[in-house]
């Protein structure tokens, strides 16, 4: 049960849609006994409704990122709610609304979050104090307020809290020890979390609580639900920026503040793109100026690159492959690599 389609054909599917859809996004940590089993069923049942996204399962629970046709919301809502361990699950809608998803997705993994922490070093029945943001907005006014930012260093680029802790991270199995490495001394603070939709924040509170932390805050629903709750109430938002997003959409405006550089001339910019060389597909921030100029590449050498006829590019992709795999390096040292090894020219 996999959707086989090419990119091209799910975007002429979409393109002929008469409808509109909703992202949202929801999470539980609970107790699934057959995560595959529940996977196979959710996915025969996600098809019929017409959804997309992307979905990991796991005995410790669901996380889901997902488009739904708007004429199915209330009917999809009521479905997933019907599964006991999912009666009280909240939903949380998009900022912005665009093309978020092409296919769905769902994958069952170890973890809901990829912490790849010990299990013995948090319990999921103690977690932090959820506050609201009207809540959240006074507490982090405190004298003995820390902010800490539980997303990924790329996230935080371009929309954050002010003045919250920024952890160096660009993997969540980074993160956990880090920020209790940076809070050591902070553990009498009252230390205030946030993430993009509240499940990052789940474990963390507990691992930080088992780490000896006294009070630990979380923002209830996240930056989404914060991003929609200042807007209905009228409050100032402490969260400058944009809210980074996991689907094509790259990003959700929450504030007009531009905080973050375009990678390769500084200009201030915070619009988010994979390189368009598939083949190096680097994550990077670029200005309009400069996506003109390298052509939505990361580089000149990516720009040249995907200039090159199909077969060339295939050939050089296959010795390229075999340097990163002989390398033993990650595939985000590729643009590197090109570099290095002049393949091109």
């Amino acid at each position: 049960m996999y959707n086989k389609k090419s990119k091209i054909e799910l975007k002429k599917s979409l393109d002929r849609e008469s409808f509109n859809r909703i992202t949202c996004s929801f999470y539980k940590y609970c107790s699934i006994n057959s995560p595959e089993d529940f996977r196979n069923e959710l996915y025969t049942n996600l098809e019929n409704y017409n959804i997309l996204g992307r979905i990991y399962v796991s005995y410790e629970g669901i996380n889901a990122q997902i488009s739904i046709p708007e004429h199915s919301l209330d009917q999809f809502k009521s479905y997933i709610s019907s599964f006991k361990i999912f009666k009280d699950i909240k939903f949380k809608h998009a900022v912005e609304e665009g093309i978020s998803f092409l296919k769905l997705k769902i994958l069952v993994r170890d973890e809901i979050v990829a912490y790849k922490v010990p299990k013995d070093s948090y319990d999921m029945n103690k977690t932090g104090i959820h506050l609201k943001p009207v809540d959240f907005n006074n507490s982090i006014k405190h004298k003995d307020a820390v902010v800490v930012d539980m997303r990924n260093y790329y996230e935080s680029e371009v929309g954050r809290f002010k003045n919250a802790v920024i952890p160096d991270a660009h993997f969540s199995k980074e993160l956990l020890p880090k920020v209790a490495e940076i809070l050591e001394d902070k553990k009498d603070k009252k230390v205030h979390l946030y993430c993009t939709g509240g499940i990052r924040c789940e474990k963390a509170s507990s691992y930080l609580i088992n780490q000896g932390f006294k009070e630990v805050y979380q923002l209830e629903g996240g930056i989404i639900q914060y991003a929609h709750d200042i807007k209905e109430n009228n409050l100032k938002s402490e969260f400058i920026g944009k809210n980074f997003v996991f689907d094509d959409r790259m990003g959700e405006r929450v504030t007009n503040d531009v905080i973050a550089q375009c990678h390769q001339c500084t200009a201030s910019s915070d619009q988010h793109k994979n390189c368009k060389n598939d083949a190096c597909h680097l994550l990077f921030i670029q200005c309009d100026k400069c996506a003109s100029k390298y052509n939505d590449c990361c580089s000149e050498a990516c720009n040249e690159f995907i200039s090159l006829d199909i077969d060339t590019q295939k050939k050089l992709r296959k010795d390229i492959n075999k340097k990163v795999s002989s390398a033993k390096l990650s595939t985000k040292f590729r643009p590197k690599l090109y570099k290095l090894f002049n393949y091109w020219k």
